[in-house]
């Protein structure tokens, strides 16, 4: 059944490329225009010193001063706090990938690395404060009001996730280091590029996720054409399948502004289903994506209970 979704899916995507070469090219351009003007150069830099201190062990020494604070608030290793710090910090889908290198390096149990995937692939503070905040909402929502309520959200969320969910598997909360001899793939990509692996693993990474974007963005275009019910829900519908496409799209929705702002934030959380798509790119096979959709759909409750509570 799935396989007929997906064959009838890419044949109505072709038929609406040649149909309607115009709007798909369009489409196609701006996917391509958010991928080279703001993925490529926010997260490539990241995925080459992020490479270079796992396969150096640097991360070791890095988060050695921070190790036992972070195990006590969150349950972490001293790894895993340097993922989640970092994934806070640079936004889809890095924070996705840096469990999953991690990972596969051996530094951090599957356990982990998927608790972590609940709670650090979030969208970054520059994607809040630039994007969203000042060309979506127009300046008008203060920074603080923004990030203060997606953060707040995302640790209501890990919390659930580490005493409710993943204290069950285990006690305590991470154990041990489970034995790389068995696993079914080796080190992907940016471990292996430092020390005589091609450079292009870090573009391939960079392309799949251009792929991603280039593919929802054509998907984005072809519901609009054909969109037949009342005009909002083509909006909300977009920030589904893409988010930064549905943020956007609030300008010109004609929404009241405090629902604007509600839907900027739950879109935001939410991440869209290209992000989803993208995050199990970089996960491998190993790791499953559960944890992850099941915490975003969570996040997004969270998230709009705590922008009508403060709004």
């Amino acid at each position: 059944m799935k396989k007929r979704i997906t064959i009838l899916t890419i044949c109505l995507l072709l038929a609406f490329l040649l149909a309607f070469p115009k709007e798909a090219l369009a489409a196609a351009r701006e996917g391509l225009g958010l991928w080279l003007d703001t993925l490529l150069p926010t997260l490539l830099p990241f995925l080459i010193l992020t490479g270079i201190l796992l396969r150096t062990d640097g991360i070791t020494r890095i988060v050695q001063p921070i190790a036992p604070f972070f195990k006590v608030l969150t349950g972490l290793s001293g790894e895993g706090a340097y993922a989640f710090v970092l994934g806070l910090l640079c936004g889809y889908p890095m924070g996705a990938k840096l469990p999953a290198d991690l990972y596969h390096a051996g530094k951090i149990n599957r356990q982990e690395s998927e608790y972590l995937l609940t709670c650090c692939n979030n969208p970054s503070p520059a994607f809040l404060v630039t994007y969203v905040g000042q060309i979506c909402l127009e300046g008008k929502v203060p920074v603080g009001f923004l990030v203060g309520i997606l953060f707040l959200s995302d640790m209501t969320c890990m919390c659930f996730f580490r005493f409710f969910v993943f204290r069950k598997k285990s006690t305590p909360v991470f154990a041990d280091l489970e034995s790389t001899e068995n696993r079914p793939f080796p080190i992907p990509g940016i471990l292996n590029t430092i020390g005589g692996a091609s450079p292009m693993t870090f573009f391939e990474t960079m392309a799949k996720l251009g792929g991603y974007i280039l593919m929802f963005s054509i998907i984005s275009a072809c519901v609009s054409h054909f969109w037949f019910l009342p005009p909002g829900g083509k909006y909300i519908f977009w920030g589904m399948i893409e988010v930064t496409t549905g943020v956007h799209g609030l300008l010109f929705s004609g929404f009241p502004f405090r629902l604007r702002v509600l839907l900027a934030l739950c879109m935001s959380a939410f991440g869209g289903f290209c992000i989803l798509a993208q995050t199990k790119s970089v996960l491998g096979k190993d790791l499953s994506l559960r944890p992850y959709a099941s915490a975003k759909c969570l996040n997004t409750a969270i998230t709009a209970v705590l922008t009508l509570l403060f709004l």
